[in-house]
């Protein structure tokens, strides 16, 4: 069975984000709101604001949490 997908349990898996607002990603990252403001500051983080709203994206959160701060 390895390397085999099964269609069934595929058709319910969850979407992942591809963003998140500050409280989820502070939370999935285990770093407080003020060193992610840091890190979007430094570039170090991608970020999109719409509206009001601060977005940080997904996959530039998961690769510095991969590559450590």
């Amino acid at each position: 069975m390895s390397g085999e997908i099964n269609m069934s349990t595929l058709a319910y898996a969850e979407p992942q984000p591809i963003a998140y607002d500050l409280d989820t990603a502070a939370r999935v990252s285990s770093l407080g709101k003020t060193r992610l403001y840091e890190l979007i500051q430094q570039g170090r983080l991608v970020s999109t604001k719409i509206g009001k709203r601060r977005l940080v994206m997904a996959d530039s959160l998961h690769r510095l949490i991969q590559e450590g701060c």
